[in-house]
C-alpha cells in the first residue's frame, strides 16, 4: 500500500475523531524540498468542514498521525501545510515487496471490461506520413497503457478505401502508368499509388489552368476538368460493381496495404482488427430509420434526414441525403454499432483522430446516445495536435508531405551520425550497430512525440530530439544501458544482492528519493490510462532516470564497502532499470543492453 492511501484513510479518521465531522477528500502533495518531510497534507480544503485555525489544526492532525501511524516518524506545520517525515523502515518495506515483482504497476487483464482503440485509419491514395505518425504512436501507446491499466484492449482501424480519392489515383495510373508495379519500379506499393495522386493532381491543376486561360470561370473549371470527370466517372463505375474498375480498385489497393504492413511493422504498431470503409459505408442507414420512427431524427421536405442538436449547444446535422445516400456521420454511427456486435464485451471506445474532427465525434458520441447505447456513456475522442516541421506545413497533393518511412530512416542515420561521435561503439559488429542505431533514432522519434500533453501541437526538431542530454528517448536509454553495465559488473562478483533488506537500515536520502520515486509508477500508469495521455508516463519515467542519476552520482553502488548498503544500491538499480523497460514498453519503445 502506498503512503499516501494509507494516510487518506487515517487523515479522515483524525478528522472525524478530532473535529466529529467527515472530510469528503484529502489533498497531497510533495513536501518542499526547503523544508524536512517526504509528503504534505494540504490543510486548506479542509476549511470548508473543519473550522478553525489552519496551523492549529494542523498541528492536532500531525499529533495525532504520529501517534496512530507507525510509519510517521515526525511532522512538522508550516502555515497551513502538514509536512509528514515517513520513515525509512516504511520504505524498506515497500521495496522489499516489489523489488521481486515481475510485473510492477501492471494490473492483470480483465475478462469482462473491454476498450476498443481506434489509430492509424489511413486513406489508400498515398503513404503515412508525420501526421499518421503521431496518431498511431499515441493510439498503440493509449491502447497498451489501458491493457496495463486492467483492461481487455482491442486495437483497431478503419482504412479509408473507397472514394474520390482513391478513383483519382486509379485514374492517373491508367492515363499514365504503362502497367507499372511496386515489383517492376521498386516502389513500396502505397509509395507508388501515391505518386499516381500526386500526378492526377498536377494535371487536374494544368486543366483548370488552360480551360480559365480559354475563358471559362474558374469555379466551372474546378467542377469541369476532363481528369476530374473520369474520376467520377470511375466511381460512379465502382459503386455500380463493375468488374474491371472494381479489379483495379483491389489491386491498387493491395499493393497500399503491403505497403502500410511494412511502415507498420517498422513503427511497431499492431491491429487486431480492421475494417474497410468499403464494407461500412452503407452501415447506419437501418439505424437512422429507426431513429427516424422514434423521433430522434427528423425528415425534411426534400427527403433528406437530420438531426437538431440546437439544445444540446451544437446544431443541426444531416445523417442522410435526400437521395438516400449515407454521409459519414451515418457510416461512424453504423461501425460503432457493428464493432459491439462483434466484439460485445467492449464497454467503451477511444477513436485516435486529429483535433480538427472534434466536433463531428461531439454529435457522433450524442446521437449514439440518444439512440439509447448505454456504451455510448464511454465514448471518448482522443483529440491530438498537428506536427509541424521547422520547415513548414505539409500538403499532400503536391508531394510535400514527410513521408512516414523516409523519417524513420532520416532517425536512424541521425541516430548513426551522433553514436560515432560519441565513440563507444568499439566491440559491436555492424549489424549490433546498425540494430542500435534504429533503437535509438525510432526511440528518439516516439518520445519526443509522446512526451507532449496529445491535445498540443508540436514542432518536430530531429536532431534535438535524438540529444543523448535533456528530456529525451536517448538519455532515457543510454541511463539504462548504465544500470544493465552496473548489474553485470556485480554478477560478476560474489555479491548475492538477493536478499531482503533489513528494515531497521538507515537510507542515504538519495535512496528514499529514489524508493519515492518508484512508488509513484502504479499510480502514474492508471492516471495515463484515465486521461489517455502517454505523456505522464513519458515524464514520469525521465523524472525517474533524473532521480536515478542524481543517486548515481552522490553514492557509491559497487564500490561501497557496507555489505546491506551495496545490496540495496544493487536491486534498486535493477528496479529502476525494470521501471524504465517497462515504461517505455507502454511507450512502444526499446531499450538497448549497452551503449
Amino acid at each position: 500500500m502506498s503512503i499516501q492511501i494509507l494516510l487518506e484513510t487515517k487523515v479522515k479518521e483524525g478528522v472525524r475523531s478530532l473535529f466529529d465531522t467527515e472530510l469528503p477528500s484529502v489533498e497531497f502533495q510533495p513536501t518542499r524540498k526547503d523544508f524536512e518531510g517526504d509528503i504534505t497534507v494540504v490543510v486548506f480544503p479542509m476549511l470548508r468542514v473543519v473550522k478553525g485555525n489552519p496551523v492549529q489544526i494542523g498541528e492536532q492532525l500531525g499529533a495525532f498521525l504520529k501517534s496512530e501511524v507507525d510509519s510517521i516518524s515526525s511532522y512538522n506545520v508550516v502555515k497551513g501545510f502538514l509536512n509528514l517525515v515517513v520513515s525509512d523502515s516504511f520504505y524498506i518495506d515497500f521495496f522489499n515487496g516489489i523489488k521481486n515483482e515481475s510485473n510492477y504497476g501492471l494490473v492483470e487483464e480483465s475478462v469482462t471490461d473491454a476498450v476498443m482503440v481506434e489509430y492509424s485509419s489511413p486513406n489508400t491514395n498515398k503513404p503515412l506520413h508525420l501526421g499518421h505518425i503521431r496518431n498511431n504512436l499515441l493510439g498503440y501507446a493509449v491502447a497498451e497503457i489501458i491493457k496495463a491499466s486492467g483492461k481487455k484492449v482491442y486495437k483497431t482501424q478503419i482504412i479509408n478505401d473507397r472514394g474520390i480519392h482513391i478513383c483519382k489515383s486509379m485514374v492517373a495510373w491508367v492515363k499514365f502508368g504503362n502497367g507499372e508495379t511496386p515489383e517492376s519500379t521498386g516502389l513500396k506499393g502505397d509509395k507508388l499509388v501515391g505518386n499516381y495522386y500526386v500526378a492526377f493532381d498536377k494535371v487536374y491543376k494544368e486543366e483548370i489552368a488552360k480551360m480559365v486561360a480559354d475563358g471559362i470561370d474558374q469555379k466551372v473549371a474546378a467542377k469541369e476538368a476532363p481528369i476530374l470527370l473520369e474520376a467520377q466517372e470511375m466511381l460512379i463505375k465502382w459503386e455500380s460493381g463493375d468488374k474491371e474498375v472494381v479489379s483495379l480498385w483491389k489491386k491498387m489497393n493491395s499493393w497500399v496495404y503491403k505497403g502500410f504492413d511494412e511502415t507498420y511493422k517498422t513503427m511497431g504498431v499492431d491491429f487486431d482488427k480492421l475494417y474497410y470503409e468499403s464494407d461500412t459505408y452503407l452501415l447506419g442507414k437501418d439505424f437512422v430509420a429507426d431513429g427516424l420512427e422514434k423521433g430522434v431524427f427528423y425528415k425534411k421536405e426534400d427527403g433528406s434526414v437530420w438531426i437538431d442538436l440546437t439544445d444540446d449547444g451544437l446544431d443541426e446535422k444531416i445523417v442522410l441525403r435526400s437521395d438516400g445516400t449515407a454521409v459519414y456521420m451515418t457510416q461512424d454511427i453504423g461501425t460503432a454499432i457493428q464493432r459491439v456486435k462483434d466484439y460485445p464485451d467492449i464497454k467503451g471506445m477511444v477513436y485516435t483522430v486529429g483535433n480538427e474532427q472534434d466536433y463531428h465525434f461531439k454529435v457522433l458520441f450524442l446521437i449514439l446516445k440518444k439512440l439509447g447505447f448505454s456504451w455510448a456513456e464511454q465514448l471518448h475522442h482522443l483529440s491530438y495536435g498537428m506536427v509541424d516541421l521547422p520547415s513548414g506545413k505539409m500538403k499532400s497533393r503536391e508531394g510535400t508531405v514527410v513521408d512516414a518511412d523516409d523519417l524513420m530512416v532520416d532517425m536512424t542515420a541521425t541516430a548513426r551520425e551522433l553514436s560515432e561521435e560519441l565513440g563507444k561503439l568499439e566491440e559491436y559488429s555492424q549489424a549490433e550497430k546498425q540494430e542500435l542505431y534504429k533503437m535509438v533514432g525510432l526511440g528518439a522519434l516516439k518520445y519526443y512525440i509522446l512526451k507532449v500533453d496529445p491535445k498540443k501541437r508540436i514542432l518536430f526538431n530531429p536532431e534535438e530530439s535524438v540529444d543523448f542530454q535533456g528530456n529525451t528517448g536517448p538519455f532515457i536509454q543510454y541511463t539504462y544501458a548504465r544500470i544493465q553495465s552496473i548489474l553485470r559488473k556485480a554478477n560478476a562478483t560474489e555479491v548475492d544482492w538477493s536478499s531482503a533488506v533489513d528494515t531497521s537500515f538507515e537510507l542515504h536520502p538519495k535512496e528514499k528519493e529514489l524508493i519515492k520515486q518508484l512508488q509513484l509508477f502504479p499510480e502514474t500508469i492508471q492516471l495515463a490510462a484515465v486521461n489517455f495521455s502517454p505523456a505522464l508516463i513519458a515524464n514520469y519515467v525521465y523524472d525517474l532516470v533524473k532521480e536515478f542519476n542524481s543517486f548515481y552520482q552522490q553514492v557509491s553502488i559497487l564500490g561501497e564497502t557496507g555489505e546491506q548498503k551495496k545490496v540495496l544500491r544493487i536491486q534498486l538499480s535493477n528496479k529502476v532499470s525494470e521501471v524504465i523497460e517497462s515504461g517505455f514498453k507502454l511507450l512502444g519503445i526499446q531499450v538497448p543492453e549497452r551503449m
